[in-house]
């Protein structure tokens, strides 16, 4: 745990105790700060309580004496309205912050020389996340990795000289870290998302260009969308270094994807800097511009590219996120089985649905706005769909006519229906790919679990062979 002294003597209110509102009353106690705590979730103060952490009703408190007020990053902070506890401290001019914040003002207090390579985009970031920790880790460098990847990061070793983190932040938390200034940040894509939140995708895109508007060495972008090229454009104008990443077209300065090769072009000459052409852990379009946009990034705190491309080669995938399961031999070629169910929306679900062919679709879940008409262009690579959970009698609809449906409504009885009929086919290398374009909340508590449920539902099926 990385303890927070910066408040110490303090009063700092804490509200939301979940895992990084627990842990953030923890290190603000341990930094000596006095701290008071709550939760609209009478279990999780009684937790806070047994932790040794003073809960106190934010209704109660004295807020002229508290000097800032630590905000979960699911607690609504301005839409659809501020939460009680945000319109008691915005009434007392109480300042509102998140643990990102304070591991940022914890790190410019400590002196440290710590390199932080901050991550945000609508779609790829726990990807992008994943490799440069992986990049750095092969290349000999204690490289601690945190943020909403899953690790809350005062959960990461203290700093200290040498060591460098990689942070994963999400528009919820980069709106509670007014001090975030990452070496450097990456800003990989913005589409449609979180508006029950941000408002507006103008706001929604305004929050995330701020990661990338504050990194002191680099800012590297995602250039193939509007919201991305207007903050490049916006950045360079301003003076800030910026490092353009595209997967759609040639750049003149900047990385790009060219085919497997990742070329870097300066002034308009480009020369290729890595290869990622067999590396099942990054196929696909995206994947190539998480890569490209993590050599950019490793390249900027001085990695060669001998060792970027070592790492590259090595990188395991992330769990969830076209992740390779299994494989099973037919008569014809085998059967690939693979998890993505950290694909929530429709956005992330094209990525692996144009990284395959011949595809065994299982779908569905808690649908999202929009739902997967905006997939039509996927529909020719899938054999057939399989349906679950709340969405499937729409996505069926969605899907009459142009591509076969079978809604099976759970999960093992889609792997199973998908398996045999891959079996069946009689084709080279079928997929079998869970790829939900849902959330998970109808039938699993989070992605993770509805992941790990494929993965064992899949490994427990006669004649596989395991990859993951």
């Amino acid at each position: 745990m990385i303890p927070v002294t910066t408040f110490v003597g303090q009063t700092v209110a804490v509200f939301g105790l979940g895992a990084s509102g627990l842990l953030s009353a923890q290190a603000l106690v341990t930094g000596g700060a006095n701290v008071i705590a709550w939760d609209d979730n009478d279990s999780k103060v009684e937790v806070a309580k047994t932790a040794g952490i003073k809960t106190q009703d934010l209704h109660e408190i004295d807020w002229s004496k508290v000097a800032a007020l630590v905000l979960a990053p699911g607690v609504p902070l301005t839409h659809p309205q501020p939460h009680w506890s945000a319109v008691l401290a915005n009434k007392a001019g109480v300042e509102i912050i998140g643990d990102i914040e304070l591991f940022c003002l914890q790190r410019a207090m400590s002196g440290a020389a710590c390199p932080l390579i901050a991550i945000t985009g609508t779609n790829g970031k726990s990807t992008t996340t994943a490799l440069i920790a992986h990049l750095l880790k092969s290349a000999g460098i204690d490289a601690q990795m945190g943020g909403n990847i899953g690790v809350p990061v005062l959960e990461l070793k203290d700093f200290a000289p040498g060591r460098a983190y990689v942070v994963e932040v999400s528009s919820y938390q980069i709106d509670l870290a007014p001090s975030l200034k990452p070496t450097v940040g990456i800003l990989l894509n913005v589409s449609e998302d979180h508006l029950d939140r941000h408002g507006t995708i103008e706001n929604y895109a305004a929050i995330k260009t701020l990661l990338v508007a504050s990194a002191e060495q680099a800012a590297v972008i995602g250039v193939d969308d509007r919201w991305t090229r207007d903050a490049a454009d916006r950045l360079e104008r301003a003076g800030r270094k910026v490092v353009r990443v595209s997967v759609e077209a040639q750049l003149r300065d900047g990385y790009y994807a060219d085919g497997t090769r990742i070329m870097r072009a300066t002034a308009g000459k480009a020369h290729p800097v890595v290869q990622l052409a067999g590396i099942g852990s990054l196929r696909g379009a995206h994947n190539a511009q998480n890569a490209a946009c993590a050599v950019a990034a490793c390249r900027a705190i001085g990695l060669e590219l001998e060792e970027i491309q070592k790492g590259l080669v090595s990188f395991p995938g992330l769990a969830h996120r076209m992740q390779q399961v299994g494989t099973k031999k037919t008569a014809s070629g085998r059967i690939l089985f693979v998890n993505d169910s950290k694909a929530t929306n429709a956005d992330s679900a094209a990525k692996a649905l144009g990284s395959f062919t011949d595809i065994y679709w299982i779908a569905g879940g808690k649908p999202k706005s929009g739902g997967i008409a905006s997939l039509a262009e996927f529909f020719p690579r899938i054999k057939k769909a399989y349906l679950i959970g709340e969405a499937a009698q729409d996505f069926a609809q969605t899907l009459e006519g142009k591509v076969p449906t079978e809604i099976t409504g759970v999960l093992s009885k889609a792997i199973d229906a998908a398996a045999r009929d891959a079996e069946a086919s009689g084709l080279k290398e079928p997929v079998v790919l869970l790829s939900p374009a849902c959330a998970s909340f109808d039938q699993y508590p989070n992605f993770e679990i509805r992941g790990k449920a494929f993965t064992d539902i899949v490994l427990a099926l006669p004649g596989i062979a395991r990859m993951a």
